[in-house]
């Protein structure tokens, strides 16, 4: 029995003046607590194993005293609160970062440095880290001077596209990937010019900027114009010129009436010595074929490379990338899906976008001045104490941290104000209603129906939202109102219920027009 207990003895026994402490009590009181001794023993043994010493003074205080527990504690809980103990001691690690970080990680739009970054980073002067949803056409445009500076072949490329879809913008990154390409594959750099037609005195200036980046000794003879300096240039061999590549945006400044200063200007492509890359860009899609017959005729037709509008999905990435350079989210993400939405529908400028998201921050800003000026007013009036102050308008104006869709609708709705949306603000609601109906109805392939099955559906709306609908007699007539205000498209039918009905203007209208209010932005989700 000796020999037993001694194997099952505690593993600190060969420290015994540690364990009369160790028993001890808070209070003094030496009553050994097995339960007790065996956590404590375990904490100790476990300290001495590592090779740490141990304190005498935690060896003195009793769990019990630490955790304000009694004597009925089970031992598990006593172990765990005094492994989590020490954890508590630790400072924070966002003590230890500087207070600009932890205070970026939520957007503060009553902070003026962070409500101008915000803008800054919308501006459409900004350039961004990089130039999203146009990877083919750049690789399309790079792949086209690549062909033209290896051969050492001129060559004419045409860029066009509705405003806003970054042609501009993909021409600058186009001109980085082509310096870096040379310089990697060890050819000679081509000299860039980058020039805005709009900023020409006159459309033959042109000219006279190509010649400007040959430094040519100037002509004895004055009667040479620029052009035909040019002309002569590329009419003759010389192995020690460098490819020069020609960026000319705005093209259609140089439209004239008789053509001529466009149509030599592509014509410097077709000379047997011409080492020039022409790439002009414009809006319109067919400025090659109504302006310039004549180079298709000699088989000089510029390459085209045509960017498309932007998509929803395309601009809502691109203003997500904008803001990645702010450490906090600015708006509320159904808020940029909407702009990104009407924007789309309208004509997918981009720099639209930009400006509306911009708008919208301005109305979150007027909210909190208009809210602050009310709060200041409702403190002066006030002369109770502060709890009197405690006003709903405080608590919203402390619950604002993020651009709202409302504030999205209100910048919207003075970027594409149209009568149109106005017509459908001011009816009464059970036409909005009928309107909302015909939203939800339409939303499929289908675009007309009938006058009967628009009603079912007008009948489920208002069950849905606990509003008495209307009879199908004055259902037909408001039909009838709607169609008169250009609304709705109605048809002709001996029975009111097989008339034919449609919408006879956009969706994206009435969800615009019926958007801000949550009634029907709920009808329509």
């Amino acid at each position: 029995m000796p020999s037993i207990a001694k194997r099952g003895g505690s593993p600190i026994s060969p420290a015994p003046k540690s364990l009369p402490e160790a028993l001890a009590g808070s209070d003094g009181d030496s009553t050994p607590q097995k339960r007790k001794l065996r956590s404590h023993a375990s904490a100790v043994a476990a300290a001495l194993r590592e090779g740490g010493a141990v304190d005498p003074a935690a060896k003195r205080v009793s769990p019990r005293r630490c955790l304000n527990q009694s004597p009925n504690t089970p031992p598990k809980r006593i172990e765990k609160a005094v492994a989590d103990k020490p954890s508590k001691l630790k400072k924070s690690p966002a003590k230890g970062l500087p207070d600009s970080l932890v205070a970026d990680s939520k957007w503060n739009p009553r902070d003026p440095q962070q409500m101008s970054a915000a803008k800054e980073a919308l501006h459409v002067s900004t350039l961004p880290p990089s130039v999203s949803c146009r990877e083919n056409e750049q690789k399309m445009i790079v792949d086209f001077c690549k062909g033209c500076i290896e051969h050492g072949k001129a060559g004419s490329l045409y860029i066009c596209g509705c405003p806003g879809t970054g042609k501009s913008l993909s021409m600058e990154k186009v001109k980085e990937l082509l310096l870096h390409w040379t310089q990697e594959a060890g050819l000679q750099q081509p000299e860039v010019l980058a020039l805005n037609c709009t900023s020409l005195s006159s459309t033959s200036e042109i000219f006279s900027k190509i010649l400007s980046k040959y430094q040519l000794p100037k002509m004895t003879n004055n009667r040479t114009s620029a052009l035909q300096q040019l002309q002569k240039l590329y009419s003759e061999k010389q192995q020690s010129r460098k490819m020069m590549l020609i960026i000319a945006d705005e093209l259609d400044y140089l439209i004239t009436k008789d053509r001529a200063v466009l149509h030599d200007l592509f014509m410097l492509t077709t000379f047997p010595f011409s080492k020039c890359i022409l790439v002009g860009i414009a809006n319109a899609i067919d400025l090659a074929d109504r302006f310039l017959p004549r180079l298709q005729s000699l088989n000089c037709k510029p390459t085209i490379v045509t960017f498309r509008a932007y998509s929803p999905v395309q601009i809502v990435r691109i203003l997500h990338e904008r803001l990645k350079v702010l450490p906090y989210p600015v708006f509320q993400p159904h808020a940029l899906e909407l702009c990104a939405r009407k924007v789309a529908a309208a004509s997918g400028d981009m720099r639209k976008a930009l400006c509306i998201c911009r708008g919208a921050i301005d109305m979150l800003e007027m909210e909190l001045q208009e809210s602050t000026r009310s709060t200041n007013l409702s403190m002066h009036d006030e002369e109770k104490g502060q709890q009197a102050v405690t006003t709903p308008e405080f608590s919203k104006l402390q619950e604002i941290d993020a651009v709202r869709i409302d504030h999205m609708v209100l910048a919207l709705s003075r970027t594409f104000r149209s009568p149109v949306v106005d017509t459908i603000q001011i009816l009464p609601q059970h036409q909005q209603i009928i309107l909302c109906s015909a939203v939800k109805l339409f939303r499929g392939r289908q675009k007309d129906t009938t006058v009967g099955e628009l009603y079912k559906s007008y009948l489920d709306v208002c069950k849905s939202t606990h509003i008495p609908a209307a009879g199908f007699l004055e259902f037909s007539s408001m039909c009838r109102v709607l169609n008169d205000q250009g609304l709705l498209k109605l048809g002709q039918s001996r029975e009111d219920k097989l008339r034919r009905i449609a919408l006879k203007v956009d969706e994206a209208d009435i969800t615009f027009a019926l958007q801000g209010v949550r009634f029907f932005r709920n009808c329509l989700q």
